[in-house]
């Protein structure tokens, strides 16, 4: 966490340092995105509306796991991930590294897909 204040009104809460780049994706239902990986870039998506299936590539085998409205999801460096979206969804994606400056230099296609 990057911050947190207190006082009589409640609590603020830094959830994210900084970032260099802030992108809104909208995805209709069933298309899929990613299938990459960003060597150098974390990235957080939050969504903000419809459902996605998020997929990563972890030391321990491929996670799956549906999020929706609300949601955060991280996807940290070197970590492969895919995305589908079982209803039509817009997330927004938080990059903090070069991936937010410039999305192909920061970007790597996986030769076998997570998902189709």
């Amino acid at each position: 966490m990057a911050g947190r204040f207190e006082d009589h009104r409640g609590t603020i809460i830094d959830l994210l340092g900084p970032v260099d780049a802030v992108t809104e994706v909208r995805t209709l239902a069933s298309a899929v995105r990613g299938n990459h990986y960003h060597p150098r870039s974390d990235q957080f998506v939050y969504v903000v509306s419809g459902r996605m299936l998020f997929a990563s590539l972890r030391d321990d085998g491929l996670h799956e796991e549906v999020h929706g409205p609300g949601d955060l999801v991280c996807e940290p460096a070197g970590i492969p991930h895919a995305w589908r979206a079982i209803s039509d969804c817009t997330v927004l994606v938080f990059a903090a590294g070069p991936r937010g400056a410039d999305f192909e230099s920061d970007t790597q296609r996986l030769e076998v897909p997570l998902l189709r």
